[in-house]
């Protein structure tokens, strides 16, 4: 029997790639970390802040996203929102996990002949 640490190692690696689309996805509507971290749990991606922050810094660096702060309410807080160059790539990743997903069906119907 595989034990429960194998099978968690092996479905955080699923999930690792697939943090980054939905993110992609979500700020396709502007929005501040610990909302996405709450929309994004509400999809069935739950992501640990210790993961998706540094996450979008990344994102930001890599010119995927745009942020701003938003200073009118009480607490400041930074809003992120996927760029032009961020569309350009999520179309892509979209793509590609489709085909992904076309893929695997096929193996899987396959696989059941």
């Amino acid at each position: 029997m595989v034990s429960d640490e194998i099978l968690r190692t092996h479905l955080q690696e699923l999930r690792r790639g697939t943090v980054v689309v939905a993110s992609l996805v979500a700020l396709r509507r502007p929005d501040y970390g610990y909302a996405l971290l709450q929309r994004l749990s509400d999809h069935g991606f739950p992501v640990d802040a210790n993961t998706l922050y540094p996450l979008l810094r990344r994102l930001e660096d890599q010119g995927l996203l745009t942020s701003e702060w938003n200073t009118e309410e009480s607490r400041p807080r930074k809003f992120y929102r996927v760029s032009d160059s961020g569309e350009s790539v999520l179309r892509r990743l979209l793509a590609d996990l489709a085909a992904v997903h076309t893929s695997m069906t096929a193996l899987i119907e396959g696989a059941d002949r």
